[in-house]
This record gives C-alpha cells, sequence and structure tokens, in this order.
C-alpha cells in the first residue's frame, strides 16, 4: 500500500488513553468533586405545551441544605446553537414546550437535599393545546408553538430544484415512486450529561461539562451569562460516547455556571438516565417521498425528493438537518436533475438534532431501498445498477458538491464477493435473504456554525529541550479516538513515538479553537492543522541541524527518535539534541497550525449544507433470517467495506465501522423514540432497561473491508469512518427481508409486528402511505454543472436565483493557516 512507507501511520498502534481508562484512572465529568461543592437538581414540566403562570419557590428556599433556587428570570437571555434557532432558554420564561422542558433549578449542600427540595415548588400551568404529530403540525389552524419560522409549525421549508426535472421525468423508461418513514431514536451514550462550574477568586468561573462542543458552550454561556468570553473557561474531560448528543449547548451547563456564580461555590449536576431522554437532541422521524425517473440502462435521469422531519420543542441543528435530508442524495449516484423539497416541523415533544449521521441515514434508508425497486423493475442486479452509475470521482453534482476521491466501486465489489452475493441474491431458501446497500458522508463540514472565515481548528506545538512535545488542541475526544489519531500524526512527521507526547485538549483557556466533535469532522481537519504545526517544527529542526552537521536539509531523516543523514546515517543526533541545536539557533521552539476547508462551490441559499473537503464512501450486504410465522428478523452477518482514504490506526478505524454497524443494527430493528399520545406526550421508554438497544446476543457477525483511496484534502489522505459506515445497515437489512419473504418494510425499525402486517397485506408492504399535503413554495432554480453552455452562464442562472454573485462557481483549494495547499 502507498502509506507502508509510514513509521506510525497506518500501524494499529495502542490508544493513547487506553491504559488509563482500562485501569480505572480517567476522570469522566461526574466522577469530579471539589470542596464545598453543591448539588442541582432540574425541576422539569410534566406537560408537553402550557403557559407557566406562576412559581412560588419560597417552601423550597426555606428546606434544609438548600442554598440557592433559580427561575427562568435569573436567565432572561435566549440561546441556541445556530444563530437562526437561538429559542431555548435555560429555564423557561412562561412557557413550556415538551415533557422534561426545565422550569426552576436548586443547588443544595447534598444531592438529596436537592431532589426534596424539587418536590417543594410550586409551578400554576396552564395547559396548552399539543402538537404530537407531523399531520398536525402541519395543520394551519392549530396555534404555533414558537413566534418564528417559515409558517405556522413549519420550523423550516426548503425548495430546491437543480436542472430540469420535468424535462428529465420524460425521457425515463420507468418513473419509480415510494413513500417511506424513518423513526426516530436517540444516542443511548453509555455516560449520562454531567457539568461541574468552578467560581475562581477573580470572578471568573470555570466549566467541565460531557461536551462535544466546548468551544460552541463557551459562546452560549458568554452570551447567557453577560459576561465576557475571555472570562469563561470551558474543559470538556473525557467524554464517554456522544454520537451528537453531546453537541448542543444544554441548558443544565448554564444553569451550573449561574449557580456557582450566585452562590461562590463549586456547583455540580448530572443528569438521570430519564433527564438524557429529555435531552435527546437524537434522530429526527422523517416522513419521506422519492419520485425517481430512469432510462432502461437503469441511468437515473429526474430525481424528486420530498422529506417532513419532526423536530420536537426546539430548533436545536434543524434547519442544518432539514438540509442534509437532501444534500448528500448527489455523491454516489449520477444525477443531473433533482429536485429537493423540505419541511422541518416543530412538535411537543423533546428537541431533534443531530445523531451519528446527521441527518442523511433517513434519506440513505429511502433512496437504497428504492434503488432496489428500480433494480427489479429493470431486472437488473442490484449491486450491477449501482456499480454502472456511480459519480465518478473529481466531479461536482447537480448541486455544486465537489466529490473527490470515490472508493465506492471497490467498496460493493468487496462486500459482492464476500458475502458471495452472486451465488446467494434470489436464490437462498424462503426466509433467508440478502440485501445490499450504500452510504456516503462528511469529512467534516464546510463551514462553521456562525459564519466567519477563521480557521476551524487549530494546533500548537510546544518542543522541550528534553525530547518530549507538548500539544495542544481543542479537539474533543469522545471515544473515537482522536487523541490517538492527533498523538500518531504528530509523531510521524516529528519521527519520535507517541509516548513522547504530551497532549493538552478540549481547554478553551488553554488550546487554539477547534469547532468540535460533529460531522465526522476531527481527523481530516485536526490532523491537516497537525500536519502544518508539526512540518513547521521539523523545518526549525533541519535547518538547525544541517547547519551544524552541514549537510543540506533536505538529506535529512527524521525516525526513530533521531535525526540523522539518509546518505550516511550514522552522522546525526538524537531528537532531544536536535531541539537543543534549534533553541541555541532560534530560541524557544513552538510552531502553530490551522486548517480551513475550501469554499463551497455553490452559490444558491442552502449551498452551505452539504459541502466537505471529502466524502467517505460504504458499502454492506447484509443476510438475514426470517420467520415467516413470528415476523422476527435475525440479523445473521454483514459484510461492511468502508472507504476510509487511509487509515491512521486500522484497528480504530475498524472499531469505528464495527460499532456503526452495531448502531445501524439497532436503528433497523429495534430502537425507536415513542410518545404516549394518549397521556399527552410523555415518553413511553425513558430508561436503558425499556428503551431496547442490541446486547451480545442481537449483535450480527461482522466482516470489514477497508478500502483505502488516500484523498489529497486528508492528512495523509484520511478521510472520515466515525459515521458513514451507519449508513448502508438499515436499508440493506430491509432489502435482504424482501429477498427472504418478498416483503417490502418501507420504515424503521423493522418490528416483527409490521413483518406479519406485511405478509398479510394484498401489496406485501408496510409503510407509510402518501405524504400528507404541504404547500410547497416555487423552488429555487438552479442550473446544473451539466448545463448552461460554459462556466460563466451557469454562474449567472445561480446568482439571478439566489440574488447573490453571478461569479462562476468553482472548487477552490484548501485554506491552511492562510496558506493555499495542493
Amino acid at each position: 500500500m502507498a502509506g507502508d512507507r509510514h513509521r506510525i501511520v497506518g500501524k494499529p498502534i495502542r490508544k493513547v488513553d487506553g491504559p488509563s481508562k482500562c485501569t480505572g484512572q480517567t476522570l469522566f465529568a461526574d466522577d469530579l468533586s471539589f470542596p464545598r461543592m453543591l448539588w442541582c437538581k432540574l425541576l422539569r414540566s410534566p406537560h408537553p405545551h402550557a403557559r407557566i403562570r406562576s412559581i412560588d419557590t419560597s417552601r423550597a428556599r426555606n428546606h434544609p441544605g438548600v442554598v440557592a433556587v433559580l427561575t427562568g428570570r435569573d436567565l432572561p437571555i435566549p440561546f441556541g446553537i445556530l444563530p437562526v434557532s437561538q429559542d431555548e432558554h435555560a429555564l423557561c420564561l412562561d412557557r413550556v414546550r415538551f415533557v422534561g422542558d426545565p422550569v426552576a433549578a436548586i443547588a443544595a449542600t447534598d444531592e438529596e437535599a436537592a431532589f426534596e427540595a424539587l418536590r417543594l415548588i410550586d409551578v400554576d400551568y396552564e395547559p396548552l393545546d399539543s402538537i404530537l404529530s407531523i399531520p398536525d403540525a402541519l395543520d394551519p389552524a392549530r396555534p404555533p408553538i414558537h413566534d418564528y419560522g417559515d409558517d405556522g409549525n413549519i420550523h423550516k421549508l426548503v425548495s430546491l430544484e437543480f436542472g430540469d426535472v420535468e424535462g428529465g421525468f420524460a425521457e425515463a423508461k420507468e418513473i419509480i415512486e415510494g413513500t417511506y418513514f424513518y423513526g426516530g431514536n436517540t444516542h443511548l451514550a453509555m455516560e449520562q450529561h454531567a457539568a461541574v462550574a468552578v467560581p475562581e477568586a477573580d470572578g471568573r468561573i470555570r466549566l467541565y461539562s460531557s461536551t462535544q462542543t466546548p468551544h460552541y458552550s463557551h459562546r452560549a454561556l458568554a452570551k447567557v451569562l453577560e459576561m465576557p468570553p475571555a472570562h469563561i473557561r470551558v474543559i470538556a474531560p473525557p467524554t464517554g460516547g456522544g454520537f451528537g448528543g453531546k453537541t448542543d449547548p444544554f441548558n443544565h451547563e448554564i444553569v451550573v455556571a449561574k449557580m456557582a456564580l450566585v452562590t461562590g461555590r463549586p456547583v455540580k449536576i448530572c443528569l438521570t438516565r430519564e433527564e438524557v431522554f429529555y435531552c435527546h437532541r437524537g434522530r429526527h422521524p422523517v416522513l419521506m417521498g422519492v419520485r425517481m425517473g430512469m432510462k432502461s440502462d437503469g441511468s437515473i435521469t429526474a430525481l424528486h425528493f420530498r422529506t417532513l422531519l419532526d423536530g420536537g420543542g426546539y430548533g436545536s441543528y434543524g434547519v442544518a438537518s432539514t438540509y442534509y435530508t437532501g444534500a448528500l442524495q448527489t455523491v454516489t449516484y449520477d444525477v443531473s436533475n433533482y429536485k429537493f423539497e423540505s419541511a422541518r416541523l416543530f412538535t411537543n415533544k423533546p428537541p431533534c438534532g443531530p445523531k451519528r449521521g446527521h441527518g442523511t441515514p433517513q434519506p440513505r434508508f429511502a433512496l437504497e431501498i428504492h434503488m432496489d425497486r428500480a433494480a427489479e423493475r429493470l431486472g437488473m442486479d442490484p449491486a450491477e445498477l449501482r456499480l454502472a452509475h456511480l459519480v465518478p470521482p473529481g466531479s461536482l453534482t447537480a448541486n455544486y458538491l465537489k466529490v473527490g476521491s470515490m472508493g465506492l466501486g471497490e467498496c460493493i465489489r468487496k462486500v459482492v464477493e464476500g458475502s458471495r452475493w452472486k451465488e446467494k441474491f434470489r436464490q437462498l431458501p424462503h426466509g433467508r435473504g440478502v440485501g445490499l446497500a450504500c452510504g456516503a458522508y462528511l469529512s467534516g463540514a464546510g463551514l462553521p456554525i456562525y459564519w466567519n472565515n477563521l480557521p476551524h481548528t487549530g494546533v500548537q506545538l510546544k518542543l522541550d529541550r528534553s525530547g518530549g512535545v507538548c500539544v495542544f488542541c481543542g479537539e474533543t475526544d469522545v471515544g473515537q479516538g482522536s487523541d490517538s489519531v492527533l498523538a500518531q500524526i504528530v509523531a510521524e512527521v516529528l519521527g519520535i513515538e507517541p509516548i513522547d507526547l504530551r497532549l493538552v485538549t478540549s481547554d478553551t483557556d488553554l488550546t487554539p479553537v477547534d469547532l468540535g466533535s460533529y460531522s465526522s469532522r476531527v481527523t481530516l481537519m485536526m490532523g491537516n492543522a497537525a500536519v502544518q504545526a508539526a512540518e513547521r517544527a521539523r523545518e526549525l529542526l533541519s535547518s538547525a541541524v544541517a547547519g551544524k552537521l552541514e549537510i543540506p536539509p533536505t538529506r535529512l531523516v527524521f525516525a526513530d527518535r533521531h535525526v540523522f543523514d539518509a546518505e550516511r546515517p550514522e552522522i546525526g543526533m538524537t531528537f532531544a539534541e536536535a531541539v537543543q541545536t534549534a533553541e541555541a539557533k532560534f530560541g524557544t521552539i513552538g510552531t502553530v497550525g490551522s486548517y480551513t476547508p475550501p469554499p463551497s462551490a455553490g452559490r444558491y441559499r442552502g449551498a452551505g449544507v452539504g459541502p466537505s473537503p471529502a466524502y467517505s464512501y460504504s458499502a454492506a450486504v447484509a443476510e438475514v433470517d426470517v420467520d415467516p410465522d413470528t415476523g422476527w428478523v435475525r440479523v445473521q452477518k454483514i459484510w461492511m467495506a468502508h472507504d476510509v482514504g487511509r487509515s491512521i490506526n486500522p484497528v480504530l478505524v475498524m472499531g469505528q465501522v464495527e460499532g456503526g454497524v452495531y448502531m445501524g443494527l439497532g436503528e433497523a430493528l429495534m430502537e425507536e423514540q415513542v410518545f404516549r399520545a394518549n397521556r399527552n406526550g410523555v415518553h413511553k421508554f425513558p430508561s436503558m432497561l425499556e428503551y431496547k438497544s442490541p446486547t451480545t446476543q442481537e449483535m450480527c457477525d461482522v466482516t470489514t473491508y477497508l478500502v483505502e483511496d488516500p484523498d489529497p484534502n486528508g492528512p495523509f489522505g484520511a478521510k472520515e469512518v466515525g459515521q458513514g459506515p451507519l449508513l448502508p445497515v438499515p436499508p440493506a437489512i430491509a432489502n435482504a427481508v424482501y429477498d427472504a419473504v418478498g416483503v417490502r418494510i418501507d420504515e424503521v425499525p423493522i418490528t416483527p409486528e409490521k413483518v406479519l402486517k406485511a405478509l398479510q397485506a394484498k401489496d406485501r408492504r408496510y409503510g407509510p402511505a402518501d405524504l400528507p399535503p404541504v404547500t410547497w413554495p416555487p423552488p429555487l432554480q438552479v442550473a446544473t454543472p451539466r448545463q448552461g453552455g460554459d462556466g460563466r452562464a451557469i454562474g449567472r442562472a445561480i446568482g439571478r436565483a439566489s440574488g447573490g454573485t453571478t461569479s462562476t462557481p468553482a472548487a477552490e483549494p484548501a485554506r491552511v493557516d492562510g496558506r493555499v495547499t495542493k
């Protein structure tokens, strides 16, 4: 392989935090304790929608052990993760919007006293009409949950058209239509949300929080507390899982910070598992309609994709989630004419947000089942249909996403061969079947959450004359192994070992800004910044060492903790001596690196969601047994191939792939966020006992293939692996169920009840009917890159449509610390 020349990159090295976690030395947020620390608890609404008439906290304030009580009047400034959705309050001011919305907070000397005092707070609620479904939210007669949004309870309404969709349908030999539903589910991270706020003597505040995005939490704290950002320090301790559930700034983080300022004492909160379900921010339930036109050879002439998202009570990442349900449909199979319509709706349920794959597993489920339907209609093998119409590497899609390396073809071939697909597909006994599906995901979002032209991440190195290197980076390790990736990259460039590095991460006072662990951005973006910082350090060392050894710097090799002459390896010095030599020449040795992704090629409204420096690709084959008498589905094995670009650490990569398979298996067969409509929006399963996810008994065998197709935009060619492998699993299982017993299950989770109903149905299908009626606005018309003559004509068309620039859209090179990279 191309990377075999590397000493550390590409090698299965033990995680740098492995020993401390295995021996119990790692301290998570809930492990932290400080002198005179208080405990905080939140009083949460029992109503899904109600006006707060009054809150009487007098009895609670007099309860033994209670030190402070807060209500919404103490924290009146709204916040939210997106600038367009600043709709949350740390404690509700005048209205609650879902069961579990916090209305008051207690700080007491012990946890039990805080719990007892909550029961002494008297809240007078006026219940309001509750909206608990997508059709209800679309009803214009229902009162709005928020006083902003595109229309009534429609938070965001999107209508985009690329190319000539109606003309594309006119060319089609076959037009295939379908409706699909992806049920909502939650993250189920092992570690609950926890935060500890510590006041400092000079009026500053320090917050330790189980968060994936300390930088964004820092911004929210500064806004709501009305404090200078430089006086707030946010530290993310090692995090016991996140999967997107810890990427928002949360009420409890702000509340404990305010409590610490009010009391002058450290304040801690750890949410119960039930409260974690109220925080949610998990997978949106999405209702989808797909209409696809195809020629006889399987080429797609037009694709019309519609999505309706149940967003819950607040905005969260919802605007981005809405666009994501349509953005990545074009980066796998060649689509010239594409129409996307979507609406995100407010309902009186816990707010939805990003969960592993953020907004993309739902539409991928629909598209991959639809591709199988098309293959059957055309009499083609589903694998061959996909292989024949892949997006070429280096192309620009209809919606202006720049595809770099593209290893999906090799992924398909790997799983087809490994699973013996051609011997099994449509040839196994009744009750057994195989299904295939593909997916694609980002290697980091191309734009920050708030608009700016600043780097997305930075790395600083301090080289010590002892030979040690301290690495400062704001990246957050949530169990995925990003600390190890950082250490391996820096060690590779400098020719030392990961154990020689001291990592300082996720501390807004000590580390340069990193936007957080989301959108699978860390390896590519942090990795590029780390490469740059390490290469700059190596340049300083090379200059000093070459001068002392009287050889050209280009002949120096950094390896095995030494710097030596490539032509005469016996001539050289240790790495520590090299640092001392450079320090004598230049002074203290410290370097920096940063990374900014290339700008989006699109110039239309909404073009900021979907662009990425690189896209990863996955293909999966699932083999299932289905009992026709009970409807029970057992997944026997999954073959998964993932185009990772380049494995920084193959063992970590395989762990992420198999973790994605595990989570996809749960979403496909059992995980579901269910609410009791007859009990007014109460969560049905707010515990790990009742909310079902796979155990070792349900987890299937997995064969993993790592396809290495290095991408020039990634560090050493690396692309993402944390989220993409989940996407093809649910549709592969659904397609396998059809192969096994001849019924289409067009929604997840695929439960035994649904299989039995499909077996009894005339159309041999279980799934939603057509979408409820929506008044879509006229679509924003955008010419595709394949139309309009030359690029200038395309640019003018986009400029007129968006009201913006008329410059020709073009993929530009990435900027690393302001410099253009190849």
